[in-house]
C-alpha cells in the first residue's frame, strides 16, 4: 500500500499539472463502481463538470484534490491505486477504473489493478477520513505527541507505529525502516520506550519518510507516480524485504518474523530482545 512518502510524491507532483484545470466530466468503468462506495457516478459527474481543481493536499495517506466551489475530491489509493495525469490522445491503460476529463484533452485517471481505492467526493476532508494522528512530517508531531500515543501501550512498537490513530502516514515499509535507524526491536511494548528511545525513534521517523519522499516513494510492486513511473527507495532499504541478506551495518542476517499479522524484518544484532523489559508506563517523562 503506498505510505506516506508515495502520497506525498503523487500530491506534488499533481498540483502543477491540474491547479486551476477545469473538470468536463467523470465517468467510472463498469464493474468498478464499489469505488464510489455506494454513490451513483452520474451524480459525481453531475457535481464535478464544470468545477476545477484548486489545490491539492494530503491526511495520512490520503489525497484531498479541492475544487473552487469548496468541494474535496478524496482519493485513497489502498494498495494497487495510483493516479496518473495523462495528455490528450494517450493510449488507453489496463485496469483504468475512473476518468476524470480535464479541459484542452487530457484526463486524470485512476488505475487500480485490485479495485480497492475509494474516490469520495465531500464537503470536507474529514468528513471521508478515518481517526488520524498527527502528520509525522509536521511541527504538531513533537515528542510529547509520541509519548501520548504510546503511553501505556503493550503491545508491540511496530504495531502501534502501524496504527494511524498514533501516526498518520507510517506503513510496513518504512516503520521497519524507522525501528532498524533506532536500534529499537520491532516486539518491544510500545509504552516501555524510554525517554531518549522516544527521541531517537522521532527523528527516524522523520529521517527515514523524508528520504522516502526524496527518492519519489517506493515501487516494491505497484506503486507509480503521476506519470507512470517507478519510485526508487525501494533502493535504499536497510532491512525491509531483505531476508537472509547481511546487515550493512553489522553483517548479521536480517530476520523476517510476523508482528500484529505484518511481515516485519529487522537486524537481531542491531535490534535486540532486551535482556529486562523496562515496565510499561503511563506516567508523563521527566523533562
Amino acid at each position: 500500500m503506498p505510505e506516506l512518502p508515495e502520497v506525498e510524491t503523487v500530491r506534488r507532483q499533481l498540483q502543477p499539472l491540474v491547479g486551476g484545470r477545469r473538470i468536463l466530466g467523470f465517468r467510472v468503468m463498469p464493474g468498478a463502481e464499489r469505488l464510489l462506495r455506494g454513490r451513483p457516478a452520474a451524480e459525481i459527474d453531475a457535481l464535478l463538470t464544470g468545477r476545477a481543481f484548486a489545490t491539492v493536499n494530503r491526511r495520512g495517506k490520503y489525497l484531498g484534490l479541492h475544487l473552487d466551489d469548496g468541494q474535496v475530491v478524496v482519493v485513497h489509493l489502498r494498495m494497487t491505486g495510483s493516479l496518473r495525469f495523462r495528455q490528450r490522445g494517450f493510449e488507453d491503460e489496463p485496469f483504468t477504473r475512473a476518468v476524470f476529463d480535464l479541459d484542452h484533452g487530457d484526463q486524470l485517471r485512476f488505475v487500480d489493478v485490485r479495485k480497492f481505492g475509494t474516490i469520495d467526493l465531500v464537503e470536507r476532508m474529514e468528513e471521508a477520513l478515518p481517526k488520524l494522528g498527527p502528520e509525522p512530517l509536521s511541527d504538531e508531531f513533537t515528542l510529547d505527541a509520541i509519548w501520548h500515543a504510546f503511553r501505556g501501550r503493550h503491545q508491540p512498537i511496530k504495531a502501534a507505529l502501524l496504527d494511524q490513530r498514533n501516526i498518520a502516514g507510517i506503513g510496513n515499509i518504512y516503520a521497519d525502516e524507522a525501528l532498524f535507524l533506532s536500534r529499537l526491536n520491532p516486539e518491544a511494548p510500545a509504552g516501555s520506550l524510554r525517554p531518549s528511545e522516544r527521541r531517537t525513534l522521532h527523528a527516524a521517523i522523520q529521517r527515514t519518510l523524508q528520504d522516502g519522499v526524496a527518492h519519489g516513494g517506493a515501487s516494491f510492486r505497484d506503486y507509480t507516480d503521476v506519470d507512470g513511473a517507478e519510485g526508487e527507495q525501494q533502493y535504499f532499504v536497510r532491512v525491509f524485504r531483505r531476508t537472509g541478506e547481511p546487515c550493512d551495518d553489522c553483517g548479521a542476517t536480517i530476520r523476517r518474523i510476523v508482528v500484529g499479522g505484518r511481515a516485519t524484518h529487522f537486524c537481531p544484532k542491531c535490534q535486540p530482545v532486551r535482556q529486562r523489559t523496562r515496565k510499561v508506563t503511563s506516567n508523563r517523562p521527566k523533562r
